[in-house]
């Protein structure tokens, strides 16, 4: 941008030593932020304005458009004590006297004026604005301080601190250095650029120059979207090339881009033979170790070629790629290990190594956990229709690979591992399907486990988790959740959905698991609500809190149609009869909670009135209708039915007196109102979508 007398563009950089991966795009962007929100707040730039925030492994950096070198003159205004007490005899009280010094004038220079409530004294006054470099260099050390980083430290004889060592200050305002010191380093217009790339120190001439300079003459893209872009357009191409995809997620790509400052995609390869090892701990092992990027065939299988990114650019990158091969090669050598070793014993004689893992020490091993999990699985699943001996199996076997070589190297790998090694012992499909999925879902938006033998363990799994820790008092509070009991809780939420259980029945069944005294009375309605308020949070998501509220307000046993409720409740909410149904049930409902006698047989002998033959006959005809749609799970259309109700309801309320003096006509009314309201909460509590 070009500059304006007024204003000009200010860059501020910290050139550091490698900075910690994960954390760089979070701190990049938050030391950007504050000190944009700072300057903004002193009135040096615009409140609506922008700033441009830089990231790479070794600098920290932010320029901000049309900045001012002097802050606008700040209008002073002080209140001081009410004119009515000001004096006392003629003179002026202490306290009259004390606000004038305070404000460093005389009392005559005082004005007056309304505070909204009474006069009161006033000091007004116009304050020069302060110049960019009297405050940049304690705004730039504030903005430090609250950055979100891991850990601090110090380095050579210097006090100060900082998440790694800051060799480097830049801050210009346009063209023209701002003085500052922070750290113990005084500001200048020279940074470094690419540790072995750059041809030397880079040295800008104005503030607008950074991010073109720091490519051109110190090869790093120091903007952490631009790189980041770089690095992902260049990868999927590499693969394209391969007709390959990239087995990697959005946390591995920021990680990729956090380590490099010229970005450079190399393709690289290993033996095929290493492909004998299941695929997801190839995988994990070039993620997570080499943070290389694994690919797959067409069909998503993996293939013997993968990419890197590079620091580095050569001519020859040969060298590059063999070192990375090398080191490759060994990890997975030691993955291949794992495997054959861990296919030297069943996986059922592992069971056994579980009675030395302990799980929580007031609720016992693994190895009892694993039974709890058999007498659990074997109940849930003929509910299903699994067969209970795959169930109890499947349960049996769940844990197993949790002391096994592989794990023991990548505990990501619990679950899978187990199901290629009940594979190869020759389980069932059913049963090593089962020892996979009994995690799912792991995550928001995961996949469920699908067939009965899979959703039984599962559930069992996380009720079991749910029930024992926090029936020992481990309850979820605020933020804190060190055993992911919420995570647990929607994993079970989510299945039963769309599976045709009992919450309530599942919850006692687990605690009766544990043996007497392990958990503490009361578990299992704690539990309940503690769900029930995680459905709600769930549900949020889609439907108004009111529509769930009255759809949960009938104590639902089983959730799996309380979807189709919501949608139900929606659509009723669409017609025009709505409001008024919902405000007539209300009335309903408040009506009948004022009765503590039994209401008498409904007799038609009885009704006195047109507008009450009116109602129970519109009652008689919408109520067939209405069952059978409930019958049939068609909950919008039982809502639906209740619109020819508003006329006669509407009627009935205008001409009728419901609490009649004769206490055979009103018990009789108090009847149909009770009929009334039966029919019309089936499948919601109406009156909570009343107004």
């Amino acid at each position: 941008m070009s500059d304006t007398p007024s204003s000009k563009t200010l860059l501020i950089e910290l050139f550091t030593e490698e900075l910690p991966p994960k954390a760089l795009k979070k701190l990049g962007d938050a030391f950007a932020r504050s000190i944009f929100d700072e300057l903004a707040k002193l009135g040096f730039v615009a409140r609506d304005g922008d700033c441009h925030p830089f990231a790479s492994p070794r600098r920290l950096a932010v320029t901000i458009p049309a900045v001012l070198a002097v802050q606008p003159e700040q209008q002073i205004e002080r209140r001081g004590p009410a004119v009515a007490s000001g004096y006392k005899d003629g003179s002026p009280t202490p306290a009259l006297a004390g606000f004038a010094r305070s404000c460093g004038v005389e009392i005559a220079a005082l004005e007056q004026g309304s505070d909204g409530k009474q006069d009161v004294f006033i000091f007004r006054s116009t304050k020069a604005g302060e110049t960019l470099a009297s405050v940049l260099s304690g705004l730039i050390e504030a903005a430090l301080k609250k950055l979100p980083a891991p850990k601090m430290m110090r380095w050579g004889d210097r006090d100060g601190q900082f998440i790694r060592p800051v060799h480097g200050l830049v801050a210009l305002h346009g063209a023209d250095v701002v003085p500052a010191k922070v750290l113990h380093l005084e500001s200048g217009r020279v940074s470094q650029g690419h540790r072995f790339l750059s041809q030397g120190a880079v040295e800008f001439g104005h503030a607008d120059d950074y991010a073109k300079k720091m490519y051109e003459e110190g090869k790093v893209v120091a903007s952490f979207a631009a790189r980041h872009e770089l690095v992902v357009d260049r990868l999927k191409a590499a693969a394209a090339k391969l007709n390959a995809t990239i087995a990697a997620d959005d946390a591995l790509f920021d990680e990729v881009t956090a380590l490099v400052e010229w970005p450079v995609v190399l393709e690289a390869g290993f033996e095929a033979e290493f492909l004998k090892v299941p695929q997801e701990c190839l995988i994990l092992t070039m993620q997570q170790n080499q943070k290389y990027f694994p690919l797959l065939d067409q069909a998503g299988k993996l293939m013997n070629r993968f990419l890197l990114v590079s620091n580095l650019e050569a001519a020859d990158p040969s060298h590059i790629i063999t070192g990375n091969e090398r080191v490759l090669r060994a990890r997975l050598s030691d993955a291949q290990f794992f495997y054959a070793q861990d296919q030297k014993k069943k996986l059922e004689s592992r069971v056994e190594g579980l009675r030395s893992v302990v799980y929580h020490n007031k609720i016992g091993t693994q190895y009892e956990r694993v039974e709890r999990l058999v007498k659990l699985a074997g109940e849930i699943g003929p509910a299903l229709g699994a067969q209970r001996a795959d169930c109890e199996r499947a349960a049996k076997l769940a844990k197993a690979d949790l002391v096994s070589d592989m794990v023991g190297e990548f505990p990501e790998l619990q679950g899978t591992m187990g199901r290629y090694y009940a594979q190869i012992d020759g389980e069932n499909a059913a049963v090593f399907e089962a020892i996979e999925q009994h995690y799912r879902p792991r995550f928001a938006g995961d996949a469920l486990p699908e067939g009965p033998v899979a959703q039984a363990v599962a559930l069992a799994d996380k009720l079991e988790a749910i029930v024992g820790i926090y029936g020992i008092g481990l309850i979820p509070t605020g933020d804190k959740d060190p055993f992911a009991l919420r995570r647990a809780a929607l994993g079970v939420l989510r299945q039963l959905l769309v599976l045709p259980l009992d919450l309530k029945s599942l919850l006692t069944a687990t605690a009766a698991a544990f043996p007497n005294g392990v958990i503490k009375d009361g578990t299992v309605a704690g539990v309940q609500g503690f769900m029930l308020d995680r459905l709600k949070n769930f549900l949020a998501a889609d439907y108004p809190a009111a529509d769930i509220d009255a759809v949960l307000a009938l104590n639902p046993e089983r959730f799996d149609d309380v979807v189709k409720r919501l949608d139900a409740v929606a659509a009723f909410k669409a017609l025009p009869e709505s409001a008024a149904l919902a405000a007539a049930n209300k009335r309903i409902r408040n009506i009948l909670k004022k009765v503590d006698t039994a209401l008498p047989a409904l007799s038609p002998a009885l009704f006195d009135s047109e507008a009450e033959k009116a109602l129970f006959a519109a009652f008689e005809a919408v109520a067939p209708q209405a069952e059978a749609a409930l019958a049939r799970q068609d909950f919008t259309g039982a809502l639906t039915t209740l619109a020819a109700l508003k006329t006669p309801v509407d009627t009935f309320f205008d001409g009728v007196m419901v609490m009649a003096d004769d206490l055979a006509v009103r018990g009789n009314r108090l009847a149909l109102l009770a009929a009334l309201a039966g029919l019309m909460n089936r499948v919601a509590e109406l009156s909570q979508l009343a107004d």
